[in-house]
């Protein structure tokens, strides 16, 4: 479990395929100390660590995780967050992260203005994809709050102001539109949307 706060940037310093699956070896700060089994959120994806040297961890990431979040567009050089798994006793300065990626976006408008920015992202909608207004949204790892969500034609808007610590310390900087990014939806808004639908439907769960 994460909470959407990045600890470091992460570089590809290298990418390896191996049938369907991909083995990124990141190079970061916090790299050396991480451990082999260990989980960690990299562009909010949560992976294995299964090897360290040198300043460098490696990870693997499966065809499905490929498939269903920004991982397979890394290249050598790209920049990733990396957030370590949260500790038992700290503070949930986000929300709370699974590092399941739910959808990517589509980054479709940036503006800068005097002192943050706003960036807009279009996804494909779904019931379960829950977005309410000033709510909580994981976008690449980061925890971010939602401003004005809508569903138009199958697609879902939404829009996150950026402070300059988060545009500087996260992969923001890089980010460009038309480039996609990962989306966590609020687990407590999947699972209400869930029980919403199981419940139109006529189903109930036996007491």
């Amino acid at each position: 479990m994460f909470t959407g706060i990045i600890e470091a940037f992460g570089r590809v310093a290298a990418i390896e395929r191996e049938g369907s699956n991909a083995h990124f070896m990141i190079e970061s700060p916090i790299s050396h100390e991480l451990k082999i089994d260990q989980s960690v959120s990299h562009n909010g994806v949560c992976l294995t660590v299964v090897e360290i040297s040198n300043g460098k961890h490696r990870v693997t990431a499966v065809d499905e995780t490929l498939k269903r979040s920004n991982l397979g567009q890394l290249e050598v050089g790209s920049l990733v967050n990396l957030e370590r798994a949260m500790l038992a006793n700290s503070r949930l300065d986000g929300h709370i992260v699974q590092g399941h990626v739910d959808v990517t976006a589509v980054c479709s408008d940036v503006k800068a203005l005097d002192g943050s920015w706003v960036f807009s992202f279009e996804h494909p909608f779904q019931p379960e994809y829950l977005l309410v207004d000033k709510g909580s949204i994981c976008v690449n790892g980061v925890s971010l709050t939602v401003v004005k969500p809508t569903n138009s034609n199958k697609k879902g808007l939404f829009s996150v102001s950026i402070i300059p610590f988060t545009f500087g310390h996260t992969n923001f900087k890089d980010l460009k539109i038309g480039d996609s990014v990962n989306l966590e939806f609020d687990v407590i808004g999947k699972y209400v949307a869930q029980h919403l639908a199981l419940y139109a439907t006529g189903f109930h769960q036996p007491m």
